[in-house]
């Protein structure tokens, strides 16, 4: 006999880490699931991204914890350099990167690799993306007109999906005054598996190698306002930044112009009275990015789709329970991890020549002292209690 749940179709737009979570979850509670992605295909490579605290049990209930931790980048040491190259501080690469107890840092692409292999049974539609939203009809770009049961936009920051249902996107999208831009560039340096960060005013370079990549990834973060959305507009405001800038950040720069990969964006969060509005909802960076600076965005997505799929299975498909219920456990977690984004940021670039010297003097006196594992243990508290500000269900 055919429960209301089976009988009850999902389409989900966006096939990145929250999107094919949820996919995931959804499938397993017994949903009929539909994918489109914009994208021809899943999106490899990709920056490296931390799965922490509450997220781990996601992972670790789908299966998939060991093969992520086959896939760890194995970054063992982070260092901060002036700008002669000359190392001012250094430390393992977990404790670099803010990583405690089992945390996993794994390459974006890798993860979202993985969570693909693992939807077998769900429809995925590459290439194309929705037009318009009707109550229960779908259209897309490509023509094709569906009818679905509920719709989820799991599409980033500059959701689609977000745009037709709930409304513009400057009403939702707080530009936090920062830019980001990473892109591969060769390893000049010969690193192995290590990580360099350069400290300017209002601006941050940082430079990293991992353990399946044989070349490196560059990585800026600097303080302006929203940029161009054009490659060209884009590329011209990071040179214009970082004119001037010691290290390597030159040479870094030369390789922008044949990067395939180059990405560039404001660092922008999410803030929404609701997640949810009709039969539309909304996971993951699509309703509460919390910016790269909180180092947080994969882990909100992993829980975010695991608790929207569970709260829908629990009231077999009743979307007027569900999306509510849904946003009321996730919404004290958002807050928490919002807050390292807007905090996170002020301690990554530094605003005038005189806090940059007064850092590099604390972070000579600390690398010095024999409790600096203690010291930094305290610094990265406020993460791990932020990713472990959840408890999540055993089962639904």
């Amino acid at each position: 006999m055919r429960t209301i749940r089976d009988m009850t179709s999902i389409l989900i737009s966006g096939a990145s880490i929250a999107g094919t979570t949820l996919a995931y979850w959804l499938r397993e509670h017994g949903f009929t699931v539909t994918v489109v992605e914009r994208a021809t295909e899943v999106r490899e490579g990709g920056y490296k991204v931390d799965i922490r605290g509450a997220a781990l049990e996601v992972v670790e209930r789908m299966g998939l914890l060991e093969k992520i931790r086959t896939l760890r980048t194995d970054v063992r040491t982070g260092s901060v350099v002036d700008g002669g190259g000359r190392q001012v501080a250094g430390m393992d690469g977990d404790s670099f990167g803010g990583r405690v107890h089992q945390d996993a840092e794994l390459h974006r692409g890798d993860l979202a690799r993985l969570l693909h292999e693992a939807t077998g049974g769900v429809e995925h539609v590459f290439g194309d993306s929705i037009a318009s939203i009707d109550g229960t009809r779908v259209t897309f770009d490509s023509g094709l007109v569906r009818h679905f049961d509920l719709i989820v936009g799991a599409d980033g920051l500059h959701s689609n999906t977000r745009a037709l249902a709930f409304g513009p996107e400057e009403r939702f999208v707080h530009d936090l005054g920062y830019n980001v831009s990473i892109f591969s560039v060769p390893n000049h340096l010969g690193l192995d598996r290590e990580e360099l960060t350069y400290v300017g005013p209002g601006r941050t370079a940082l430079l990293y190698s991992t353990r399946q990549d044989t070349g490196a990834k560059a990585m800026f973060l600097w303080a302006a306002g929203s940029t161009a959305r054009d490659r060209a507009g884009q590329q011209r405001a990071l040179a214009d930044a970082y004119r001037g800038s010691g290290w390597e950040v030159p040479r870094l720069l030369e390789a922008m112009a044949e990067a395939p990969d180059f990405y560039c964006d404001s660092l922008s969060q999410v803030r929404m009275d609701s997640w949810h509005a009709g039969r539309v909802a909304l996971v993951g960076d699509a309703a509460y990015c919390a910016s790269p600076a909180s180092g947080q965005g994969t882990s909100l997505a992993l829980v975010g789709a695991y608790v929207l799929a569970g709260e829908l299975k629990r009231a077999a498909g009743d979307h007027a329970t569900a999306f509510p219920a849904y946003e009321a456990r996730m919404r004290p977690f958002v807050a928490a991890n919002q807050a390292l984004g807007t905090g996170n940021i002020k301690r990554m670039v530094l605003s005038s020549p005189f806090q940059v010297r007064m850092s590099m003097v604390m972070l000579r006196l600390v690398n010095l002292l024999p409790g600096k594992d203690r010291i930094m243990a305290k610094v990265v508290e406020p993460i791990h209690r932020a990713a472990t500000a959840i408890d999540l269900p055993a089962s639904w």
